[in-house]
């Protein structure tokens, strides 16, 4: 076994960024894992960032890398996380492991999608024949959450921008996931009596909506924690260098 080193890399000053950055980072110190966010000014050359990439990617003491998203706009965001080595990927959004993932059998499962699944675990949340209902279309959240509870025998919505009539999807939910970030978007007339409620966008409108849950995450703590926490074990997973298995 080696020591577990993650790299992250940070490119511009996305406020919120920083503080997710520094949430990790303190979370392996905590853990003795060592942690370097390595940062780049919006404006450096794509090829550059690769480059640094393509050095992490070959550096056997670097464990996982994470580029820290969003990344600014001028970039094309797959093309530098397609750049990460899929068995340092510790986020899982390279485009093979996300292909992974959806053929059922992922090297390593998002961060975020895989604490939410912890979650319904922990609580004992039935899953099997149950209709998700997931809000929003990203490669981080909504798509993997999607095919996760898929695999779990879910009936699953996925609900987005483009959707007539929302509220029409939400009230069917036994279980309903929302990842938008945007504040108060899940109102209580939305919500099915008795439904599961998971929180990841601070979208819900948590005060007047808990009452009609069987269970909902709180809009600060939960499902964040519970990302880091999922982030931390797939950094362990990839612990030893030449032994990667599937999860089942």
């Amino acid at each position: 076994m080696r020591n577990i080193k993650l790299c992250i890399i940070s490119v511009g000053n996305d406020e919120q960024s920083k503080i997710y950055m520094k949430l990790k980072k303190k979370k392996c110190e905590e853990l003795g894992i060592e942690c370097e966010i390595i940062s780049f000014d919006e404006n450096i050359s794509k090829d550059i960032i690769i480059k640094k990439i393509d050095e992490l990617n070959s550096n056997r003491s670097v464990t996982g890398i994470i580029v820290q998203l969003p990344l600014p706009n001028n970039y094309d965001a797959q093309e530098i996380l397609d750049s990460v080595d899929e068995k340092k990927d510790v986020d899982g959004f390279t485009t093979n492991n996300l292909g992974r993932l959806l053929i059922g059998k992922p090297l390593i499962i998002p961060a975020t999608p895989r604490g939410i699944m912890q979650i319904l675990e922990d609580n004992k949340i039935e899953l099997e024949g149950k209709h998700s209902v997931i809000i929003g279309r990203s490669n981080i959240v909504g798509k993997p959450i999607a095919l996760l509870l898929l695999q779990k025998n879910c009936t699953v919505t996925i609900c987005h921008s483009k959707t007539k009539d929302l509220a029409y999807f939400t009230r069917q939910a036994d279980i309903l996931v929302s990842s938008v970030g945007k504040k108060n978007l899940i109102t209580k007339d939305m919500v099915k009596e008795g439904a599961v409620v998971i929180d990841v966008g601070k979208d819900i409108d948590y005060e007047n909506v808990k009452p009609k849950c069987s269970f909902i995450t709180p809009p600060f703590g939960s499902v964040g924690k519970m990302t880091i926490q999922s982030l931390i074990k797939n950094l362990e997973d990839f612990k030893h260098e030449d032994s990667f298995s599937y999860y089942e």
